[in-house]
């Protein structure tokens, strides 16, 4: 699967925006002070959330110069100071998360991790451009940041157009990854819709299943209960089909004779009188009787 747009886009312009953020952040140039006197004209000074350097153009750059009116003390500096940092951690924090999630390397990217890396970055970007406007809306009032009275005059720094470039650039990129919710919400949608609701209002009454029942209601008709095939005897049961031949009964034939060695019957008073004739006699016929 090819890499959404968005998320390209995001993978593009966040890095540019920590870039640019890190630049603002750590270079002495938010405010340019110039028009000194008793000095040369082409003698300026760059004050920084961190430093402050003078520099004249037939000389090299002099940085580390003393803060006589309390520039550093100003509550615009410190609020930056503050919230730049923490927004360069969350920027970390936010392309971390959109390594994990775009993951250009795999098939399928994790939508819902570029999703919250994107609301990440879009919160980092935030944190970066409110010290930058905050500075910039106090950036001529002497009395909040402390400046020498005029004739020196006070301009916008390189370092403070840096940090709204960097600051948008991140709430593009954090925007467009978070745009990667969309398909994710989309398809939990389609699950949803899928599964059964959970809360469904159960019957008050349960249905029991009972086996013998189903018996006697099929034997049930016309009012009254006709007995079941159990409880029907042999006579009674309807036959199905129809006969089949039976085989004639084969004949029982002996050949020693059965009258061999038969016993004599008792006697009336349960005599044991026993006549036993010789085997190999027959009996007498009808003419002899």
């Amino acid at each position: 699967m090819r890499t959404p747009v968005v998320m390209t886009l995001g993978m593009v312009l966040a890095p540019c925006g920590l870039l640019l953020t890190l630049t603002s952040t750590l270079t002495p140039g938010w405010r340019l002070v110039k028009g000194f006197l008793n000095q040369p004209v082409d003698v300026v000074l760059y004050q920084g959330l961190w430093d402050m350097c003078r520099e004249q153009s037939s000389r090299e750059r002099q940085c580390g110069q003393p803060d006589d009116l309390g520039y550093f003390a100003a509550e615009p500096v410190r609020v930056a100071r503050g919230l730049t940092v923490t927004s360069l951690a969350v920027t970390a924090l936010g392309l971390l998360l959109a390594t994990l999630g775009v993951r250009c390397w795999q098939d399928e990217p994790h939508f819902a991790l570029a999703g919250l890396s994107g609301v990440v970055l879009f919160s980092a970007g935030l944190l970066s451009l409110i010290p930058v406007s905050w500075y910039n809306h106090f950036l001529a009032d002497r009395a909040v940041l402390p400046a020498p009275s005029s004739p020196i005059t006070v301009q916008v720094g390189y370092s403070l157009v840096l940090g709204y470039l960097g600051s948008c650039l991140l709430l593009l990129g954090g925007f467009s990854l978070a745009l990667s919710f969309a398909p994710w919400c989309a398809e939990r949608c389609r699950s949803c819709r899928k599964a059964p609701p959970s809360n469904a209002r159960r019957s008050s009454i349960s249905t029991v299943y009972i086996d013998w029942l189903t018996p006697a209601i099929k034997n049930y008709s016309d009012g009254q209960h006709r007995p079941g095939p159990s409880q029907l005897g042999p006579t009674s049961r309807h036959k199905a089909g129809f006969p089949m031949p039976q085989p004639p009964p084969k004949a029982y034939s002996n050949p020693v004779d059965v009258l061999d060695g038969e016993k004599a019957p008792d006697s009336d008073h349960g005599g044991s009188s026993r006549s036993t004739r010789p085997s190999g006699s027959a009996l007498p016929c009808d003419s002899d009787l």
